[in-house]
C-alpha cells in the first residue's frame, strides 16, 4: 500500500484526534496536513503507520493548542469550539460515545485541562490507545501519563452528565423545538426547555451576539420567539443538522451563505443549553459566510415595521 493510501485510510482518525484536542476545524485540518508532510518526507516507513501518524498529529496539536490558549484568554465573549457537522454511526453504542466526546459541552470541559492532560484523556478515553502509545505520542513516561489521566478524569467528572443516548428521541425533540421556534410559539418553546436552560452565543466581537447568557425557560423562550420568526421575512432559512453529535441547525441567508449554527444539549427529555455560533471566523469550513451585521439590521428594521 502506498503512503497516500495508508494516510487516506487513517485521515479520519487523525482529524478526530486533532479536533478533540484543538476544538477548531481549521486548526485540526492544518495539523493533519502537517502530519502528512512529515510522513511523506520521512525516508523510512514506520513499523506502525497508525502509531506514527497518531503520535505526530498529537504532538503537532499540543504545540498549536499551547499558542491558541493565549488567544482564547483574550477572546471577546464566550468561546465555543468551531461547530462540526457529524453524521450518525451504524453502531448506536459507539455513536453515543463519540457524540459525548465531541459535544460542545465536552470540548468546553476539555478546555479546563492542560494540553498534555487533554491529549492523554482524548487518546485514552475516546480512542482507547494503550499507555505505551500515549507515552510515545506525548513524550512522557507511562507512569506520568497515568497521572495525567487521573487529573484529567477528575476535571471531566466534575462537569455535566452525559446526554440522551437515544438519537431518535433527541431528533424528535429537536424537530418540535425548531417548529415552535419558526412559529414563535412561546408556550411550545417553554415546554421543551429545562427550568434553568441557558442560551449563549459566540460572536467573538465580529458579529452580533448576546451581551450575556440568557437563563431560564421563560426568558429564553420569549427571546427566541421575538427574533427567529422574523427570519423567514428576510429570507433566512435553516436546515436541521447534527452538530458536534447533538441536534442542531445551520442557518443560511437568501444567497445560501452560512449565518450561524444552533446546537442543543438535551437531557431528561428537555433542552438544557442552546449554543449559537455566529463568529464568521468559525463558520468558513461550512461554506461562504453571510454578513451577520446586515442580517441584524434587517431583523431590527422588520421588527420596527411590524409595530
Amino acid at each position: 500500500m502506498s503512503k497516500v493510501e495508508e494516510f487516506g485510510e487513517l485521515r479520519p482518525l487523525l482529524f478526530s484526534i486533532a479536533y478533540r484536542i484543538l476544538g477548531s476545524v481549521g486548526e485540526a485540518e492544518d495539523a493533519v496536513q502537517e502530519t502528512w508532510l512529515r510522513f511523506d518526507g520521512s525516508a523510512t516507513r514506520p513499523t506502525s503507520t497508525k502509531a506514527f501518524l497518531s503520535a505526530t498529529v498529537t504532538r503537532i496539536s499540543i504545540d498549536v493548542l499551547r499558542s491558541a490558549r493565549v488567544k482564547r484568554e483574550m477572546y471577546v465573549g464566550p468561546w465555543f469550539p468551531e461547530p462540526l457537522l457529524t453524521d450518525p454511526y451504524d453502531d448506536p453504542a459507539r455513536s453515543a460515545e463519540l457524540a459525548d466526546s465531541v459535544s460542545m459541552a465536552a470540548l468546553l470541559l476539555l478546555e479546563r485541562l492542560s494540553p498534555l492532560e487533554r491529549s492523554v484523556f482524548v487518546l485514552r478515553e475516546v480512542f482507547a490507545f494503550g499507555f505505551d502509545e500515549i507515552s510515545a505520542a506525548v513524550g512522557r513516561s507511562e507512569a506520568a501519563c497515568r497521572q495525567l489521566l487521573v487529573r484529567a478524569r477528575r476535571h471531566m467528572q466534575a462537569g455535566p452528565p452525559r446526554f440522551e443516548a437515544d438519537r431518535r428521541e433527541r431528533r424528535e425533540l429537536a424537530t418540535r423545538f425548531f417548529d415552535a421556534l419558526k412559529n414563535g410559539d412561546v408556550d411550545g418553546l417553554q415546554n421543551l426547555l429545562s427550568a434553568d436552560v441557558r442560551l449563549m452565543g459566540d460572536g467573538g466581537g465580529k458579529a452580533p451576539q448576546l451581551a450575556r447568557a440568557v437563563i431560564g425557560a421563560e426568558n429564553v423562550a420569549r427571546l427566541l420567539a421575538a427574533v427567529y420568526p422574523l427570519m423567514p421575512r428576510i429570507d433566512v432559512t435553516f436546515e436541521p443538522h447534527e452538530i458536534n453529535g447533538q441536534p442542531g441547525a445551520v442557518f443560511h441567508d437568501r444567497d445560501g451563505k452560512v449565518l450561524q449554527t444552533l446546537a442543543l444539549d438535551i437531557l431528561d427529555g428537555q433542552i438544557q443549553t442552546i449554543r449559537s455560533v455566529i463568529n464568521p471566523d468559525k463558520l468558513g469550513h461550512l461554506g461562504p459566510v453571510a454578513d451577520a451585521w446586515a442580517i441584524d439590521r434587517k431583523v431590527k428594521q422588520t421588527r420596527r415595521q411590524m409595530r
